[in-house]
């Protein structure tokens, strides 16, 4: 267990993390933790998120009512409150707008193909949500029903929100989603995409659990090249083979 002041300068890390790689500009964005149940430390709204200080954070209840801090907390806190509320095991939330990804939200495309089988393990696929107005109950009624079955989220002509058990890890999170998308991006414009076979992503699948990978995405769908386009759910209770037989017989590591 990390004390306050330990995630309140991993807060300010990650902010610069995304700044560094231009996951957000000016002061766009935004990173929360869990830190009890009764609290939750966010960046505040209205600063870049690669200067943040500790003492810029503010920390809220769960309705979003300040309870500390000499800033005010972002209007999209409310995104933040709805994962919280229905994942149990998000501790930890990063909102940024990362370019190639966010391309993909303002074009109106998901990524939830099997194109690369670290975002099989990771992500599994990546659904677009719906345009919502940022900060109010649009956009998180566009996210409700997608929150308990992925990990990241494209939210239309905005950018996306990814989560996880902690802090690095939702930042991981958002980082394979750039990466995906970059090379989706170089797929659509060499104007061809090979696709997993549906025996590779269900092998990659059923890995998870054996390299102790968590992730919500059970019941998420992904599409590979098999038969009549079919979409294959993510289960995380297949156990059958290691790995290293989808990934040309190199041992993922977690």
């Amino acid at each position: 267990m990390k004390s306050e002041d330990e995630h309140r300068r991993d807060i300010c890390a990650v902010g610069r993390w995304l700044r560094e790689r231009d996951f957000v500009a000016a002061t766009d964005g935004n990173i929360s933790v869990r830190l009890d149940g009764e609290r939750v430390l966010a960046s505040p709204t209205g600063i870049s998120k690669g200067m943040m200080s500790p003492e810029d954070l503010v920390v809220t209840d769960y309705s979003g009512k300040k309870i500390s801090g000499g800033r005010e907390a972002s209007s999209e806190l409310k995104m933040h409150l709805l994962i919280y509320r229905l994942r149990g095991d998000v501790n930890a939330i990063c909102h940024a707008h990362p370019v190639t990804a966010t391309g993909f939200a303002a074009a109106g495309v998901a990524l939830d193909r099997a194109l690369l089988c670290e975002a099989v393990v990771h992500l599994g696929s990546v659904p677009l949500a719906r345009y919502g107005t940022p900060g109010t109950c649009e956009l998180t009624e566009a996210l409700e029903p997608l929150v308990p079955s992925h990990d990241a989220i494209l939210m239309a002509n905005h950018g996306v929100v990814t989560y996880g058990a902690d802090l690095l890890g939702a930042y991981y999170r958002m980082e394979t989603v750039e990466h995906f998308a970059r090379v989706a991006l170089v797929t659509e414009l060499l104007h061809k995409q090979k696709l997993l076979s549906r025996r590779d992503v269900e092998k990659l699948l059923r890995a998870r659990e054996r390299y102790g990978i968590e992730t919500a995405a059970r019941s998420a769908p992904i599409t590979s090249d098999s038969p009549e386009g079919k979409r294959i759910p993510l289960s995380r209770r297949e156990l059958e083979s290691l790995v290293e037989e989808a990934v040309r017989g190199e041992r993922f590591r977690h």
